[in-house]
């Protein structure tokens, strides 16, 4: 298995890539980068569709901090194992197939070679993947969430129509198929412009190299399976409870010009939470990490203070 960096988004220092399969035979791309110090291993989880390329920055940001980075593709995107014929469907079952994604790395590279203590950076949909394991591990000695995936903005469909074509098309066997009005491919340059993710085009644009160079990395929209499957996972982790589940401290970087998750869930999230800590990035959009440098900072300022404090 390769990395693809570009002249625009070069490796990390001392990056290695390897083949690391999962006990249900999944075979996943993940890698780690930077010299062994005394500050321990941040665990960078993607978003969905994502590939471990878009954090070649935030992994040198890290780097830069005295810390080692690991990370992975999720089983269905990137350089790992597609679940469909067709490889451009964002589509998984059950988010506890995700669960094993992020064990399997665990296990199988970052307690075998990479220097403690740990640390965790889940994005969007790796937020709630992060929050799943944190339920069961004590891995990690804090994590950090960006923008997590607690709640999902249905626009334009109303909420119980989106909750019962979901039902619908996964109960007649349809739960392979595109959602309705998705991109089938993964978004290209000509896309930047209304986009929900960014406002930076630069870092658009850089991202959009790296699929010049790399195609077989992009998908396009999810599924109704992986809608169904967000769903449920969702409901789990929103179940009011009088205790903290979770075995870490909890930082929540929530981008406040977000259109494609629910800040409102954000807030009901962190306030049953005891001891969570949130943060508004005010005017970010959803993927802060490869936002303009000023929203950047201010999350790297946030992180900064939630890792020494």
């Amino acid at each position: 298995m390769n990395l693809y960096p570009t002249p625009e988004n070069p490796l990390p220092e001392e990056a290695v890539c390897v083949a690391i399969k999962t006990r249900d035979g999944i075979r996943l791309r993940a890698m780690r980068a930077g010299v062994p110090g005394p500050r321990g291993t941040v665990v960078i989880i993607g978003g969905r569709g994502d590939f471990m390329e878009r954090y070649f920055e935030t992994m040198r940001d890290l780097i830069a901090r005295g810390f080692c980075v690991a990370s992975v593709d999720m089983r269905g995107q990137g350089g790992s194992q597609r679940s469909l014929t067709d490889r451009h469907r964002g589509h998984v079952t059950n988010f506890s197939e995700f669960d094993e994604d992020l064990n399997t790395l665990m296990r199988k590279l970052v307690l075998t070679s990479c220097p403690p203590p740990y640390y965790a950076i889940g994005h969007s949909t790796g937020g709630n993947i992060l929050l799943r394991v944190l339920s069961e591990q004590r891995w990690f000695s804090k994590a950090v969430l960006a923008s997590p995936l607690i709640g999902i903005i249905y626009d334009p469909w109303p909420r119980p129509v989106a909750a019962m074509l979901c039902g619908l098309a996964n109960f007649i066997g349809l739960g392979w198929m595109f959602l309705p009005g998705v991109n089938r491919k993964p978004m290209m340059r000509n896309d930047f412009p209304g986009n929900p993710l960014t406002s930076c085009e630069w870092r658009w644009n850089r991202d959009i190299g790296i699929l010049d160079a790399a195609p077989q990395l992009g998908i396009g929209g999810p599924t109704f399976a992986w809608l169904r499957a967000a769903r449920q996972s969702i409901a789990k982790l929103t179940k009011p409870s009088r205790h903290n589940p979770f075995k870490a401290p909890i930082l929540i970087v929530a981008s406040g010009n977000d259109k494609v998750v629910s800040n409102r869930a954000v807030r009901d999230l962190a306030k049953n939470l005891p001891g969570a800590a949130l943060v508004f990035v005010p005017g970010a959009h959803h993927e802060l990490l490869t936002e303009a440098d000023h929203y950047r900072k201010q999350f790297f300022a946030a992180f900064d203070s939630f890792i020494e404090g």
